[in-house]
């Protein structure tokens, strides 16, 4: 059953290509952390992080997340999928890329709506200390890039 309702200023203003209020799909938060929670639409970080000092290489990170908030509007509804990559300085992948199919419907009286997600990853292995990074793509389109460094620790001679 179609149901006619009237459109007001407030929601024309809001969703008009040149107006201040209007936004696409915008990524808030974009982190590595050692731990994340999605508590009610709450995005908990703890203890976010660039750097990993290594003794030894290769290096391997116990446990980390990447944690993301982003806010979608009308026209970002539907099926989308958000890639997670880790690569290093030479554009390559360290493991295989994390895929998440993401729905995006907005209530009838919401302007935009807000997701968290938050991905675990155990045993992150790195060959080599350098530059890496966490690439965020939606619909393999780049949307964010999260740095990592990856430092040897040199040890002083006993």
């Amino acid at each position: 059953m179609y149901v006619e309702r009237e459109i007001t200023i407030k929601e024309m203003r809001a969703n008009s290509w040149n107006s201040c209020l209007y936004f696409a799909m915008n990524i808030q938060v974009a982190v590595l952390c050692d731990a994340a929670t999605d508590d009610n639409g709450k995005l908990n970080l703890l203890g976010s992080f660039d750097t990993i000092y290594a003794p030894q290489l290769p290096a391997v990170h116990p446990q980390c997340a990447v944690a993301l908030r982003v806010t979608f509007n009308a026209g970002d509804e539907g099926q989308h999928k958000l890639t997670l990559n880790f690569i290093n300085a030479d554009g390559r992948s360290i493991m295989p890329p994390i895929e998440v199919p993401v729905a995006v419907a907005l209530p009838e009286d919401a302007h935009f709506v807000t997701r968290n997600f938050v991905v675990n990853i155990q045993q992150l292995r790195f060959a080599e200390a350098g530059l890496y990074s966490v690439d965020v793509r939606l619909d393999d389109q780049s949307q964010a890039s999260i740095p990592l460094l990856v430092k040897l620790i040199q040890r002083a001679p006993a």
